[in-house]
């Protein structure tokens, strides 16, 4: 089995998923299965190496399926959990030594499992993992102070915007963007840090004190 401590582990959740998902699998990835997501990475020839859930989305024939191609699954009771699938992936990737975590579909058309997906960034900066949602138009990492990343050009994500997700996040600068900032605050509730883009093949955020949502995203 592939040593999850020593590779990124991608997540595929129960949420939207489509053709454009499979191709950020890489080779040596560890792939985990939460609930549907499990049966959408069989269903297109993965086999997960871990599969979890209550797996209350998908017919018992389904989950047959599941069992039999998964490398390990674990099931638990849809009543007596207390975490959504996604974080029992999560925490499992955690569990087992990941350090590096993308949750593949976790942004979709139930908005209060989307914004839990969002704020799960935070119990995977609490662990010290590295970790980022994706979907078709967007990717989300979160950032957290004292720090300061670099963010490379990308076509498929063109709009770059900031929402603090503490209270504030203070001592933000941007360089290398069209809209730069000089040790700026960010208040929840402000707007200002929505739509900018890189004026550079490469750019630097660098926070001060808080955590920041860092979202790439395109139309």
């Amino acid at each position: 089995m592939t040593n999850a401590a020593q590779t990124r582990a991608l997540i595929f959740t129960g949420g939207r998923l489509g053709d454009w998902a499979p191709p950020l699998i890489r080779p040596g990835d560890f792939l985990i299965g939460a609930d549907r997501g499990a049966l959408f990475l069989i269903e297109r020839g993965f086999a997960p190496h871990l599969a979890v859930g209550d797996f209350d989305s998908i017919r018992p024939d389904q989950l047959a399926a599941v069992r039999e191609a998964a490398l390990e699954c674990k099931t638990f009771d849809a009543a007596d959990k207390d975490w959504t699938d996604t974080e029992l992936a999560l925490r499992e990737a955690i569990a087992r030594g990941c350090r590096n975590v993308v949750i593949v579909g976790g942004l979709g058309t139930r908005f209060d499992h989307s914004l839990a997906n969002v704020h799960l960034l935070r119990l995977a900066a609490d662990a010290s993992v590295s970790a980022a949602l994706a979907d078709e138009h967007n990717e989300i990492r979160l950032l957290s102070g004292p720090n300061v990343c670099r963010v490379e050009a990308d076509p498929r994500y063109p709009n770059i915007s900031l929402l603090p997700l503490t209270p504030e996040a203070s001592g933000i600068t941007l360089n290398g963007f069209v809209y730069p900032l000089r040790n700026a605050t960010l208040r929840i509730g402000m707007s200002l840090g929505i739509s900018n883009r890189l004026a550079d093949p490469e750019g630097t955020i660098a926070l001060g004190e808080g955590q920041l949502l860092v979202i790439r995203s395109r139309d």
